[in-house]
């Protein structure tokens, strides 16, 4: 089992840039699948980004690719997400996820977080 604490969010103007952490509990962290979602107010939630065990495999949601990345310190149990040029549309509750294997579905992963609010102003 593992629990999943995220941190980092805030509020930015349209353009700038954040640093999400979701720190783990879980010595066997290396293990998982990490996975970034994220839910605005109205709507569900939606796929982020996505990163195998080892980090050799990562996976965006068109809306995010070349503004956002996903990366891992196994060695900390913690996974981040940069994310650059931000819009407000970006604006929403941001979700770290967990599982040993998972994609883009939010059903495929049984470990959340509380999730890091994240406003975009424009």
């Amino acid at each position: 089992q593992v629990q999943l604490v995220e941190s980092g969010g805030g509020l930015v103007q349209a353009g700038g840039s954040l640093r999400l952490s979701c720190a783990a509990s879980s010595r066997t962290f290396s293990r998982y699948t990490m996975a970034w979602f994220r839910q605005a107010p109205g709507k569900e939630r939606e796929f982020v980004a996505t990163m195998a065990w080892n980090g050799g495999v990562t996976f965006y949601a068109d809306s995010v690719k070349g503004r956002f990345t996903i990366s891992r310190d196994n060695a900390k149990n913690t996974l981040y997400l940069q994310m650059n040029s931000l819009k407000p549309e970006d604006t929403a509750i941001y979700y770290c996820a967990a599982n040993h294997w998972g994609g883009s579905s939010s059903s495929e992963y049984g470990y959340w977080g509380q999730g890091t609010q994240v406003t975009v102003s424009s």
